[in-house]
C-alpha cells in the first residue's frame, strides 16, 4: 500500500472523536429542540417546567455550546484527515451541503448563546446552572427589553437550527437509499 492509498483509506471516514462527537451533538441537539418545544408549552405555573426543564434545558444548552467548541478544535486539529466531499456529488449539491453543514456549526454555537443571554437578562431569572457549578456568571445587566430580544433570537434560531437539522437528515437519507453503495452515500464515513 503506497503513502497515497494509505491516507485516502484514512480519509474516508472522519477521525473517531469527529464522528463520536457528532452524534452525541446530535443526540443532545435533537433533545434540547424537543425539549424546548415541550416546555415552552407548559403553563409557567407548572411546577415540573421550572424544577426540571428550565434547569436541564439551560445545563445541556450550556454542554451543547462547549461540545461546539471542541468540535470547531478537532476540525481544525485533523483538518488533514477529513474526507472531501464525493466528486459524485452535482454542483448545487455541494454548495447546499457545505452551506448547511457551516450553519449548523454556527448555530450550535449561536443557540446556546442566545439561550445563555436570554436567561442572564432574565429579570426574575435563576441562573444558569451547570452540572458540578452551582451557577455560571450572569454577565448581562437584568433587562426585560433585552431579555424580549435574546428570547426572540433563541427561539427563531432554534427554529433554523432544526430545520437545518432536517435537511442535514434528509440530504444522508436520500443519499443512503437513493445512492445506496453508490459514490455519493456519505453515512459510511460517519458510522
Amino acid at each position: 500500500m503506497t503513502a497515497d492509498t494509505a491516507m485516502d483509506a484514512i480519509r474516508s471516514r472522519y477521525p473517531l472523536s469527529i464522528r463520536v462527537l457528532h452524534w452525541l451533538r446530535a443526540v443532545l441537539i435533537l433533545g434540547l429542540l424537543a425539549s424546548g418545544w415541550y416546555m415552552t408549552r407548559l403553563p409557567e405555573s407548572d411546577l415540573s417546567t421550572a424544577n426540571l426543564f428550565y434547569p436541564n434545558h439551560k445545563q445541556f444548552g450550556v454542554l451543547v455550546w462547549l461540545l461546539a467548541i471542541v468540535h470547531l478544535g478537532l476540525r481544525w486539529r485533523h483538518a488533514r484527515l477529513m474526507p472531501e466531499a464525493p466528486t459524485a456529488l452535482s454542483a448545487w449539491e455541494r454548495v447546499l451541503s457545505h452551506a448547511t453543514h457551516r450553519a449548523l456549526i454556527v448555530l450550535t454555537l449561536f443557540v446556546p448563546f442566545f439561550g445563555y443571554a436570554l436567561s442572564s437578562s432574565f429579570v426574575e431569572s435563576d441562573g444558569v446552572p451547570f452540572f458540578v457549578v452551582a451557577h455560571l456568571p450572569e454577565l448581562l445587566p437584568k433587562s426585560d427589553a433585552a431579555f424580549k430580544v435574546f428570547q426572540a433570537l433563541h427561539r427563531y434560531s432554534a427554529y433554523l437550527l432544526l430545520a437545518l437539522v432536517l435537511l442535514h437528515v434528509a440530504g444522508a437519507l436520500k443519499h443512503r437509499i437513493l445512492d445506496r453503495g453508490g459514490a455519493t452515500d456519505v453515512l459510511p464515513r460517519m458510522v
